[in-house]
């Protein structure tokens, strides 16, 4: 069986969310403390074993590609003002993978990126995770632990994370049945189910291996909600045909692509960092607002 080695991290979006910051700047370059929401994907990705990392870009994306470039001039500013440290984390960010950048063609929706990427992934499993969102995890990154169960059972497997029951209506909420701890063996994805009617509190987040038959999954499904392309419309087909797993991941998940899910990865991100923490947990602790 194929090992896990690519990943796709579709980063055309507008990111309506957040205008007028995102007018002129890529969500997933807004930065988390000190690092763009894209990095710590990216980090999580590297550590989990991927090499090869495929941005589907759009327009007004060029800093996404600028930021895992070298910038050879940055470095050479850096290296004759004394910041070698610096320097030195400017290089590691463009040595960490094999980035290769495609631009998204086709209609519009989380589909569409996957599609076109299908010449880059082959007959190979592989990766996707989005540029908005990411995990914190103490030990195994979300990326490692998918690939686990993928390498044990040979089949899709899904990020699942527990949520509140009032929030189901926010998510795909997963319909499966637990065969071992922590992985469920997945029956069907319900979209945004009232709360009550809801399979279970287990939410379809952002990350998922895939294996190949999912092209022919995505150009054979018809456009959906939106008039747009769904990569879950796809996954829903494939369950007809094989088996598909969901992780309950392990570690904290952060939507930054919602500002309440932003502001609280910047606190609590800079709360887990060792020259920040003291002095900023302080500063919240004597907070008063006029």
């Amino acid at each position: 069986m194929a090992s896990v080695k690519k990943l796709i991290i579709p980063v055309a979006g507008y990111g309506t969310r957040f205008l007028p910051a995102t007018k002129a700047q890529p969500k997933e370059m807004l930065p988390v403390v000190d690092k763009p929401i894209v990095q710590y994907v990216v980090e999580d990705a590297v550590k989990s074993g991927i090499e090869s990392i495929i941005l589907v870009t759009g327009s007004g994306k060029r800093a996404v590609e600028d930021h895992f470039g070298y910038n050879y001039e940055l470095q050479e500013f850096l290296k004759k003002a004394g910041k070698d440290d610096l320097r030195i984390e400017i290089k590691r960010i463009a040595d960490m993978a094999n980035f290769i950048y495609i631009r998204q063609k086709g209609p519009y929706g989380n589909g569409t990126p996957i599609l076109c990427a299908k010449h880059l992934i082959g007959d190979e499993p592989f990766a996707v995770m989005w540029g908005d969102e990411f995990f914190y995890t103490e030990g195994k990154p979300q990326l490692r632990q998918l690939m686990d169960v993928y390498e044990k059972y040979g089949d899709p497997v899904l990020t699942a994370y527990n949520v509140d029951r009032k929030d189901t209506a926010r998510y795909g909420v997963i319909d499966g049945i637990e065969v071992e701890t922590g992985v469920v063996q997945v029956k069907n994805i319900v979209e945004k189910p009232d709360p009550a009617k809801a399979p279970s509190t287990l939410a379809s987040l952002g990350g998922y291996i895939l294996t190949p038959d999912i092209f022919e999954a995505l150009e054979k499904t018809k456009l959906g909600k939106g008039g747009e392309l769904w990569l879950v419309d796809a996954i829903v087909k494939l369950l007809k045909k094989r088996p598909i797993y969901a992780k309950k991941i392990e570690g904290t998940y952060y939507d930054t692509g919602s500002k309440i899910g932003y502001l609280k990865a910047n606190v609590e991100m800079a709360l887990r960092r060792p020259d920040l923490k003291d002095e900023f947990k302080k500063y919240l602790k004597n907070l008063k607002l006029e």
